[in-house]
Parts: C-alpha cells; sequence; structure tokens
C-alpha cells in the first residue's frame, strides 16, 4: 500500500523480475546516497557498483526512480522510466534531475525573475520529458494588471495550462487543484527566489518546506532548495522539488524545442526552399512573418540560440558530426584564402 501511493502503478509493477528483491521508490539523492520509500519502510541505500559500473551518469537512479533494492540495502537496478528531466551542463555532461513524473511545473514569479526566454527554454525540456508542462505564476499579489502577463505568454506558450497564485492568501490554488489528476507526482522547475518552497507550502496546506526572503533590489532569493527530494503530500499528490539551477542548458531535446516553437515549425513549412535557414533565403516564410509582425523577434532570437545550443551538443556527442563541422569550416577557410589570393591588388 506505501507504493501504491507512491504511485507504483501496473506500469512498474510488470517490470518486477525477482521475487527475492524488494521495490521501493527514491525519494532524494545525495553525494553517495539515496533514500529510498520501500512496503517495509524508508531508509538510506548506496549502489551496487558493479551492475552500474559502465552505465552513464544519466542512466544512474534519479529522484522518482522505482528500483529493485538487495536485503543489504542496495540498489540493482532501475526500472524503466515513463517520463524523465534531465539537463545539459556547461561541461556537455548530461544530468538527471527526475523521472516518472505526470506535470511539469515551471514556476516564475512577477518580478525580475519573470523571463520569457527562460521560459522557452524550460518549456522545451519539459514537452521533451513526456510530461504535462504547466506555468505557475507566483506573488500574483503584487501585480494590480495580469493582462500584460498574459498576452506576452501568449506568444511563447499558447495553450499550456497558467495560474496565478499567490502563495499567503492562497489564491488561484483551488483552480489549480481542481485541473490536477488525483495521485500525480508534479515535478518543480524554476530559479532561486520564485517562491517553489512557499508554493509546495501552500499546496501541502503545512510548513513542509523551509522558506527565505529575497532581496527587494533585484528579487534574488537564496537556495532554501540544496538537493532534489519527493514529499508525498496529505492530499496525496506526490511533489519532486528541485533546487534553482544557475545553467539549464536544453542538451538534444529535439521535439521539445519543437513543441515550444511549434510557431516557427508551421511557418517553416512554406518556405520556398526545403533546407533555408531562415536568415536570408528568398521566399522565407518565417523572414516575411517577422517582417510582418505576425511573429515576435525576441521569439525568433531564442529560437536560434536553443537551435545553435542544440547543434554544438549534437556536435560534442557525436564524432561524425564534429568532423562535418572541421571540414566545412576548412573549406570556407580554404576558399576565403584563394579569394584573397586572386583579389586584384590596389
Amino acid at each position: 500500500m506505501i507504493l501504491e501511493k507512491y504511485g507504483f502503478t501496473s506500469f512498474f509493477e510488470e517490470q518486477k523480475i525477482a521475487a527475492t528483491s524488494s521495490y521501493g521508490r527514491v525519494t532524494a539523492v545525495f553525494r553517495d546516497f539515496y533514500r529510498v520509500i520501500t512496503e517495509n519502510g524508508e531508509f538510506l541505500a548506496t549502489l551496487k557498483r558493479g551492475n552500474f559500473y559502465e552505465l552513464s551518469p544519466s542512466n544512474l537512479p534519479a529522484v522518482g526512480d522505482f528500483v529493485e533494492v538487495s536485503n543489504e540495502k542496495q540498489i540493482l537496478s532501475v526500472l524503466q522510466r515513463k517520463t524523465i528531466f534531465s539537463r545539459m551542463t556547461k561541461d556537455s555532461e548530461e544530468q538527471l534531475i527526475a523521472a516518472n513524473f505526470d506535470y511539469a511545473l515551471i514556476v516564475m514569479s512577477l518580478n525580475h525573475d519573470f523571463n520569457l526566454n527562460r521560459l522557452e527554454r524550460y518549456l522545451t525540456v519539459a514537452w521533451d520529458s513526456g510530461a504535462t508542462p504547466i506555468i505557475i505564476l507566483t506573488k500574483a499579489d503584487l501585480v494590480d494588471d495580469l493582462s500584460p502577463f498574459t498576452m506576452e505568454l501568449e506568444t511563447v506558450a499558447y495553450g499550456v495550462p497558467t495560474y496565478y497564485v499567490d502563495n499567503l492568501s492562497h489564491r488561484g490554488f483551488e483552480a489549480l487543484e481542481a485541473d490536477l489528476k488525483p495521485n500525480s507526482t508534479l515535478v518543480l522547475l524554476g530559479s532561486s527566489g520564485v517562491g517553489k518552497s512557499s508554493f509546495i507550502n501552500s499546496l501541502a496546506g503545512a510548513d513542509l518546506m523551509k522558506t527565505s526572503e529575497i532581496r527587494e533590489d533585484d528579487s534574488k532569493g537564496k537556495h532554501t532548495t540544496t538537493h532534489r527530494e519527493m514529499h508525498l503530500l496529505a492530499n496525496g499528490w506526490i511533489i519532486i522539488d528541485t533546487p534553482g539551477m544557475r545553467e539549464f542548458g536544453i542538451g538534444l531535446n529535439q521535439a521539445g524545442l519543437e513543441t515550444t516553437f511549434s510557431d516557427v515549425e508551421e511557418l517553416s513549412k512554406d518556405c520556398r526552399f526545403h533546407d533555408c535557414s531562415h536568415t536570408s533565403e528568398p521566399g522565407c516564410a518565417v523572414q516575411e512573418a517577422l517582417s510582418d509582425g505576425m511573429l515576435s523577434l525576441k521569439h525568433y532570437e531564442n529560437w536560434q540560440k536553443l537551435q545553435r545550443e542544440m547543434a554544438y551538443h549534437a556536435r560534442k556527442n557525436s564524432p561524425a558530426l564534429a568532423r562535418q563541422e572541421r571540414d566545412r569550416w576548412k573549406t570556407i577557410q580554404k576558399s576565403l584564402r584563394t579569394h584573397l589570393k586572386t583579389r586584384p591588388k590596389r
């Protein structure tokens, strides 16, 4: 019954292999230990290193994973995931954040933190994770007129459920709670100072998380969450909190990028050339939409930036693409040198 409360559905039940093993869910990840909840209680477990020796970091257990555990409190294997959320670090390494969640709640505050470019970045990985993205805008009590924010959001997140909430007065929570499916797992994404911890406390109806004040001059907050951790709320929802992330690379989330920028993708289908770069070619439907004001320039520029970032990670993780890029630049440099040699002297 404990695992059932923690989301152990038939999808995971069917993956059981050894009858002698226990199964549990990872509720917190520390440097060398994993906190696991099983039918026999909650405890700290370690990895059976031999079983994970050749696996990449992305295959190690994450918060939300269901795992096979031995009697010696060692994690033997990770069950197949339904959804997964990861990010690319500045070293181009994939870092797993959470797994097996139903909703990805992107939390932003209606102060200095409100940033459409960052929102598009979060939406890209949220769509790619396989979960349903939801936008949570906190500190709604600071704003008299919400319509300008709604208009801005429609340019980058049209159709994504959005809720304006006030953690102190509980304003806006009734609509959110009515729309969330019971016994769902929610993962919270957002930077520091947006009120994630206060949001969890308000959703839980209890002070589960430590909170801190933010600086009034720039709305920056402290890291009150220092590690990824799961909480089972009294109302049945399971929530995964994550620390504020200074670095947030989108990695190779192509499907998520296409969904977040579906307006650009649709426009590109009407370009004259199928390999249009959407910069200077004649008959480019994307450039025409920019000229007509039908497409936001900031939205387009962020799409270009994320495309370049994704291409960079693709090359870094593929020797063939890296060689192709080097050969392309060699050809460009060779043509430039030839042009300079043959150019008439003045």
